[in-house]
């Protein structure tokens, strides 16, 4: 498959490559272009949600931070499984997953079930994500043909993620809430049948290990720590429940730090660790995910509780928020190419870090397109420094661990998300009047940038991150 998209593909042969690469780039990425719809389509649904099923601020925050839980919690462990199985099976058991959670998300009767079936759709994804990736780098060993693919990938998700606010407005306002749950049942259908038509099996290698209790530690140990996040501010930072929480947090945290130390118990190759660049990057995921998912829930929050705007002009005031990220990720790209990955790095964050301390500036006097504008600035700059981030990680990590970093940097991403939606839920708690709410997220979300900033400049150089060595018998 060395000619997918590329001019040379004439002959009939040829031709048909091309048009099998094609559909299974697209069944790849349809995966995550859903996921993705769906994460950023449920910030429009908030309010009408929160109104029809008469979900309080604490469990909005469980409708958001449910999926990302158990998607983050179970991410490096659908890795593994992943590579135990087989990604094809992996992939299609995850779109089954996923698509059975968004139809018992779309008939939920209540808060606590739609939060139950949201955790069901994050442990899909898990499942499907690291697999569709997998696959999409087995499907040919042309290099060029495959960066090719990766970019066309790469475009679509973001294309998702853009139009995912805008979807998610026009569903609610012409079907109802629910309707952005039943959106993923013809997609993730139809995304099982192509997988059996157009996907090869790729590798299995059922002696690979899982450390399952490792990953079930770590995975108690964040659900403890959403918990002591999400329920604090709502029952009391001394209930009951949520100091058993912090105690379950801090044992289970320190247990699994500790057989993260150990070569047999280890989740991510121990190589990875000694690398600097890696460790700044993967942090880097962490706080720019706190940062934008924080940002994006308040804003939606601001518009539609704080100003009454509907499903629908929320989804279209959000458009360009979500949109500017691809114009400097294009760019990224190119200054990349021509100066190394520290320049977009401290550009970007810079940039986010200095937008996200304007807004905290102006907050007293804030106004719907004033929010928007100044979370557009953000994300622009975060446009610029992610891919960078991402080509970090990648060269970091090497072609002998260029999956488990990758999976790394995706799970503290994840987990990065879920803090920062929960902390911004914990600030709307605490303050009563927008203008202190936003000063004091938008504060917090400016430190955020600003740390991951000073990693980058401690810890990224201009030269490329050195990857680790390979042991011998890597295979």
């Amino acid at each position: 498959m060395v000619c997918i998209f590329t001019r040379c593909c004439k002959t009939p042969k040829l031709a048909a490559l091309k048009e099998e690469g094609t559909m299974l780039l697209l069944t790849l990425a349809l995966g995550f272009v859903m996921a993705w719809i769906d994460v950023t389509a449920v910030n429009t649904a908030l309010s009408d949600i929160a109104t029809d099923l008469h979900v309080p601020l604490a469990g909005l925050v469980w409708v958001v931070d449910g999926y990302t839980l158990t998607f983050a919690a179970l991410l490096l462990a659908g890795g593994a499984l992943a590579d135990r199985i087989g990604p094809r099976r992996a992939y299609q058991a995850g779109l089954l997953v996923f698509v059975a959670g968004s139809v018992l998300c779309a008939l939920a009767p209540s808060g606590t079930l739609l939060v139950a079936a949201r955790l069901l759709q994050g442990a899909g994804a898990a499942l499907f994500m690291p697999s569709s990736l997998s696959l999409l780098a087995q499907s040919t060993a042309d290099e060029g043909a495959r960066a090719r693919m990766f970019g066309i990938w790469s475009a679509l998700v973001s294309a998702a993620a853009t139009v995912g606010p805008l979807a998610g407005g026009l569903l609610v306002h012409a079907f109802g809430w629910r309707s952005i749950f039943w959106l993923n049942v013809p997609l993730g259908l139809a995304g099982l049948a192509l997988t059996f038509a157009v996907v090869p099996p790729g590798a299995a290698h059922p002696d690979r290990p899982l450390a399952l209790s490792s990953h079930a530690i770590a995975a108690v140990a964040l659900a403890a720590l959403a918990y002591v996040l999400i329920e604090g501010p709502a029952q009391g930072w001394t209930a009951p429940a949520v100091l058993a929480a912090g105690m379950a947090l801090l044992v289970l945290g320190g247990w699994a730090v500790r057989r993260e130390r150990a070569d047999t118990t280890s989740m991510l190759p121990r190589a990875l660790y000694g690398n600097a660049g890696f460790g700044a990057a993967v942090a880097m995921g962490f706080l720019v995910n706190f940062g934008f998912f924080a940002q994006l829930f308040v804003i939606s929050l601001f518009l539609q509780q704080g100003h009454g705007i509907g499903a629908l002009e929320t989804g279209v005031r959000l458009l360009p928020m979500m949109a500017v990220t691809g114009v400097t990720n294009l760019l990224a790209g190119r200054v990349i190419a021509r100066r190394g990955v520290r320049w977009p790095l401290l550009l970007g964050l810079g940039g986010a870090a200095g937008a996200a301390l304007l807004l905290t500036g102006v907050a007293g006097a804030a106004t719907p397109n004033l929010v928007v504008a100044g979370g557009t600035l953000v994300t622009l700059s975060l446009g610029l420094a992610i891919p960078a981030m991402t080509a970090t990680v990648m060269q970091a990590g090497g072609r002998a661990y260029a999956n488990s970093a990758a999976a790394a940097l995706n799970a503290n991403r994840q987990v990065g998300a879920l803090v920062g939606v929960a902390v911004a839920g914990t600030v709307l708690h605490l303050a009563d009047a927008w203008p202190a709410r936003l000063a004091l997220v938008f504060g917090i979300t400016a430190a955020g940038f600003a740390l991951a900033w000073l990693l980058v400049f401690l810890h990224v150089q201009r030269a490329a991150a050195r990857a680790p060595a390979a042991p011998a018998l890597a295979d």
